[in-house]
């Protein structure tokens, strides 16, 4: 059996999301304009970003691409060699793994990404596929951490990670 496998289901399939979403977007919208999904709650706006979430570091691409080469490489090779990981914790790293390659593929091949969802309802930046994939990912982190996962705690599987001593 494939170690660590929801992390490179999740992984998989948020690069794919991610790769079709924002193909989608650059092929039926213009740089600028936008088109009401929900009025008043999200529209698709196309714009590029040569920064990271939320615009962050804007221009910064050329040393953002080689941050996503990074920890997507970390991340491939924590799943592959580290200790077998809780469901929360694969959910959460493959979706981290998922964005950063997504992101990653934008910033090296076009210096810059893709974004196109944009909440109304509030002052938000845009965003796309990748960064939610990096957010849900982190609160599955989150959610592991509380679960004790990282600790040896049984996962949803009734699997534990490690052996946690309480005899103490």
């Amino acid at each position: 059996m494939v170690k660590n496998i929801w992390l490179w289901v999740l992984a998989v399939g948020a690069i794919v999301l991610d790769r079709l979403t924002k193909s989608w977007a650059e092929g039926s919208l213009v740089v600028g304009e936008s088109l009401s999904l929900v009025p008043g709650v999200i529209d698709l706006t196309l714009v590029k970003n040569t920064g990271a979430a939320f615009s962050l570091f804007t221009g910064g691409s050329d040393w953002l691409k080689w941050v996503s080469l990074v920890v997507s490489v970390a991340l491939v090779a924590y799943g592959l060699f580290g200790r077998p990981l809780g469901l929360w914790e694969q959910f959460g790293f493959g979706l981290l793994l998922g964005g950063a390659v997504g992101n990653g593929f934008d910033r090296f091949l076009y210096g810059q990404v893709t974004d196109f969802l944009e909440f109304r309802f509030i002052e938000f930046p845009v965003f796309n596929g990748a960064d939610v994939a990096i957010n849900l990912g982190l609160a599955c982190l989150i959610v592991a951490a509380l679960r004790g996962e990282e600790r040896g705690r049984p996962d949803a599987a009734g699997s534990a990670a490690e052996p946690t001593d309480r005899t103490h």
